[in-house]
């Protein structure tokens, strides 16, 4: 089942964005919202709600192998789904389309298939000191158990990669660069073709971690020629506990399962079993159907949006965002990176990012405080963490203002 936005937005126009999104609606502590926390969720179109709601009323069965009605309608909208977050990542094959709960879960899957039986003693795996954990974590326990060493990227003051000491770092032994596509704690867009340029001159392997930037404009893995791309549901205005490794089909091939169980078999028997093609391979057990038709009302919402507006439009809120900064004294930003998604990561001399998220919070004013499970990036730039403001389509220049006075009470307080 095709789900479409409750209407065509043919020009970009953040306050009838927003009327799609029913909480943005309600009162916090008195004040009308203002969500600046995109960056870890993003809000639900009502499309997206009604969807999910939609199966479980209608629909609800589990998919494939079942004969009756509802499941053949449950497997049809669940295969759908596939196909459109194909369609929407550029994906030559919907089956290249891997189901999983969410980014960390893909890195993982990639990790423990693809790093288990292919690392061994003396290989190494780049990762930029720019990731959140879960583009580290999963490579270190591999690592530690097959031998090989993660090796971190360098990343300059502005927060940025160092170009040049990642090439210094490429050698032989290096057989994955996995790096983000958007930093999550400060906006860094990083050179991704570059990076998959220097990867390839090694014949390194390169995953993506796309989970802050497919909100933010449209994503063709072929055309970024990465090798492994993944991302999250509930950072594109999809639910939780949604996500997609997106393969190149001879890698996810070649791949063994990563958890076995029902679903991703051919034959079960004593004392041999063999497995199921992509991509049922790894996606053992039952799926989240009702998530996966969700993410994919969510990718039909967001085909009746110009992008290229909307990203102006986010790109005109940081503007305004560090025009506003500027005026405002002791406040540190925190990474100047040449090039930034809707991050802006600061600091208020004096204060305690908590307090500061705290008193925002007073006023209606979501952010998020703390190190953003980033904290080597945090180590690095030698600061415990930050106020994180980040903006989605359906914030405003009113947005930022609201934000700003909260900032100004903060330092008046603190002072």
């Amino acid at each position: 089942m095709t789900v479409r936005p409750m209407h065509t937005v043919a020009a970009f126009d953040a306050e009838r964005v927003r009327r799609d999104f029913p909480i943005l609606a309600q009162q916090v502590n008195g004040h009308p919202l203002v969500y600046l926390d995109n960056a870890a969720t993003t809000q639900k179109p009502e499309c997206v709600i009604e969807a999910i709601a939609n199966y479980y009323r209608r629909d609800n069965a589990n998919v494939h192998r079942g004969v009756h009605t509802l499941s053949d309608r449950a497997t049809h909208s669940f295969e759908q789904a596939r196909h459109a977050l194909a369609g929407f990542l550029g994906s030559p094959r919907p089956e290249q389309v891997i189901w999983t709960s969410g980014t960390t879960a893909a890195i993982n899957l990639v990790a423990y298939s693809w790093g288990h039986s292919t690392l061994k003693p003396g290989d190494r795996v780049l990762v930029s000191w720019l990731e959140h954990h879960s583009n580290i974590v999963p490579w270190q326990l591999v690592a530690a158990a097959t031998g090989a060493e993660v090796v971190p990227i360098p990343v300059t003051d502005d927060g940025e990669i160092d170009l040049e000491a990642l090439a210094g770092l490429l050698d032989a032994r290096v057989k994955m660069v996995a790096v983000n596509h958007v930093s999550n704690a400060l906006g860094t867009v990083n050179p991704v073709a570059e990076i998959v340029r220097l990867a390839k001159s090694v014949d390194a392997l390169v995953l993506l971690d796309g989970a802050q930037s497919v909100a933010h404009w449209p994503v063709d893995v072929t055309s970024l020629g990465c090798d492994f791309f993944v991302m999250s549901g509930h950072k594109l205005f999809g639910p939780t506990g949604t996500g997609v490794l997106w393969g190149r089909e001879h890698l996810l091939e070649a791949m063994p399962p990563f958890l076995g169980g029902g679903e991703m078999i051919d034959r079960v028997g004593f004392p041999t079993t063999t497995f199921s093609g992509l991509p049922f391979k790894f996606e053992a057990g039952t799926p989240n159907i009702a998530g996966a038709i969700g993410l994919a009302a969510a990718v039909d919402y967001l085909g009746g949006i110009d992008r290229r507006a909307a990203a102006e439009h986010e790109a005109a809120l940081l503007a305004r965002t560090l025009e506003l900064a500027a005026e405002v004294d002791g406040l540190r930003r925190i990474g100047r990176p040449a090039h930034a998604a809707g991050i802006f990561s600061f600091l208020l001399e004096g204060t305690h990012p908590s307090d500061v998220g705290m008193l925002l919070d007073q006023q209606g004013i979501a952010v998020r405080t703390g190190h953003h499970c980033a904290q080597p990036l945090m180590d690095r730039l030698g600061i415990p963490g930050t106020v994180r403001a980040s903006y989605s389509i359906y914030n405003t220049q009113e947005d930022v203002t609201r934000l700003f006075e909260g900032i100004r009470k903060a330092k008046r307080l603190f002072a």
